[in-house]
């Protein structure tokens, strides 16, 4: 037996699935579980329907697959709850990863030497923790803190495991610069109890059985969604690089085993991560990341109607054969990598009354692609190791347009995952080498095969001229909101 379950747990939904010694992924069970916004930059999960769709979706794979040999656990990163540690129950909505209510307090705390993202778990822990508890008397006696990946372990695991593992908490601007242990000095800063986090983890190795399930197979994997992605399509010799485009987009690079001296942002606009640990050693990479992506095709269909379903985002895009000029700037939710600019906001330039539904749907195709460009370019330069072809999964990379738009904008070939959902498979492999089914990362990487790969056509002056264009464009969506803008971190 080496079959392996897998829970993903997504912005948008929590994916269920088994994962094989041949890199297959198969009885895959999801159920959507969608943030609310109840305000303009308000960002909120429910825990408990999160735990009722990760049981229920876990359940109905070990019903169709039969046992497995453990469980890899995958997840947004970043995103905050707060449960009782006697019962279990959740004491407040989660804060999810995009949610912004805490900006105030990230540009109060620069004054004070802390450079806190917004989109970091520290201040919305506080944030959560003030409203509830002030005086922090509950926090340190009865609550447990987690980001995602400790609510599925805990949930899963019955309440027997409360843990992390260093590419989620480092995430969280709470622990040292190589994830594996919390840092006083930001706790102190914001008044949060050591005593309600979880243990700090290897990635990849046995931490107890999931009880809540069938056969209570053991835990045995753990990563935020970008590693796991990242350890999923192969990427794990340095160099090689993947991109994830879905809700937003992160494209994550293995650079090896060098300590990074800091977690600070690098010049170039992107965060030295923690890519996995196993065996206790880390292996380390750069992240560059984007806020919106297929959630600009979310915009398309949900707010302005334009767009029937999101798959329709293609054929809609090719009844056109350009944009006519049109540029859209995908910063709906600020901008992130190169810039970091929070009071950034998305921008369609060029309209005439010429533009149609068609040129529009393209534009918002070709500016996230133009925006994966921007986080290529930004790894490279971080990470002075060059990025030959990119590979790429994620909901987004289902779409033809869009892909054929990002091979231009990057010009270099895109290798699509064999599964679009690769977090899965990573969360997969992780949890197999811990279970024996895979010997190592080096047998990882040997295993990667893309779906296809798809080439730029164009020629290199069009592609430098539709680039500078489309920066020009981007320039102009910068600083709209200016308060937001002077934060930094």
């Amino acid at each position: 037996m080496s079959a392996l379950l897998v829970v993903d747990v997504g912005t948008s939904g929590v994916r269920s699935a088994v994962v094989e010694a041949d890199s297959s992924v198969h009885s895959v069970h999801h159920e959507e579980v969608l943030p609310s916004s109840p305000a303009p930059g308000l960002v909120e999960v429910d825990p408990d329907r999160i735990a009722e769709a990760v049981l229920r979706t876990a359940s109905a794979v070990l019903a169709e697959s039969g046992p497995v040999v453990g469980v890899g656990i995958a997840n947004q990163r970043a995103t905050t709850l707060v449960w009782e540690r006697s019962t279990g129950r959740p004491v407040a909505p989660g804060l999810g990863w995009q949610d912004l209510r805490t900006v105030g307090t990230c540009l109060a705390l620069q004054a004070d030497g802390f450079r806190f993202p917004p989109n970091a778990s520290a201040t919305k822990l506080a944030a959560i923790l003030d409203a509830l508890d002030p005086r922090r008397e509950r926090a340190a006696e009865e609550l447990c803190f987690g980001t995602i990946d400790s609510w599925c372990a805990w949930v899963l695991s019955a309440g027997e495991l409360h843990v992390t593992d260093p590419t989620n908490a480092a995430l969280t601007a709470l622990t040292d610069p190589t994830g594996s242990r919390w840092d006083e000095r930001p706790l102190a800063a914001l008044s949060i109890p050591a005593s309600m986090l979880p243990t700090i983890v290897d990635s990849s190795g046995p931490l107890g059985p999931a009880r809540a399930v069938a056969g209570s197979p053991v835990i045995c994997g753990i990563a935020g969604d970008q590693q796991a992605a990242l350890v999923g399509q192969g990427c794990t010799r340095p160099g090689l690089a993947k991109a994830t485009f879905g809700t937003g987009a992160m494209l994550d690079q293995c650079t090896g085993t060098t300590v990074p001296g800091a977690l600070d942002r690098s010049p170039g606009g992107t965060f030295p991560i923690v890519s996995w640990r196993r065996a206790g050693r880390n292996v380390f990479g750069v992240e560059a990341m984007m806020l919106s992506a297929g959630s600009c095709i979310e915009w398309l269909r949900d707010d302005l109607a334009i767009l029937p379903d999101a798959q329709s985002s293609a054929a809609v895009a090719a009844e056109c054969e350009d944009t006519g000029d049109v540029w859209f700037v995908p910063a709906l939710l600020g901008m992130a990598t190169p810039e970091w600019d929070f009071g950034a906001r998305g921008a369609l330039l060029g309209i005439t009354r010429g533009t149609g539904r068609a040129e529009v749907v393209r534009a918002v195709l070709e500016g996230v692609a133009h925006r994966g460009a921007d986080l290529l370019e930004a790894a490279e330069g971080d990470s002075g190791l060059s990025i030959a072809s990119l590979r790429v999964d994620g909901g987004m990379s289902a779409n033809p347009v869009f892909v054929a738009a990002l091979a231009e904008a990057v010009g270099r070939p895109v290798e699509l995952s064999a599964t679009l959902e690769a977090t899965t498979l990573g969360a997969g492999y992780l949890a197999g080498m811990a279970a024996g089914v895979w010997a190592d990362e080096e047998e990882v990487a040997d295993a990667y095969r893309p779906a296809r790969t798809v080439e730029p056509t164009g020629s290199d002056e069009a592609r430098a001229a539709r680039r500078a264009r489309w920066l020009e464009a981007r320039s102009r969506a910068l600083k709209t909101i200016p308060e937001l803008s002077t934060i930094s971190f």
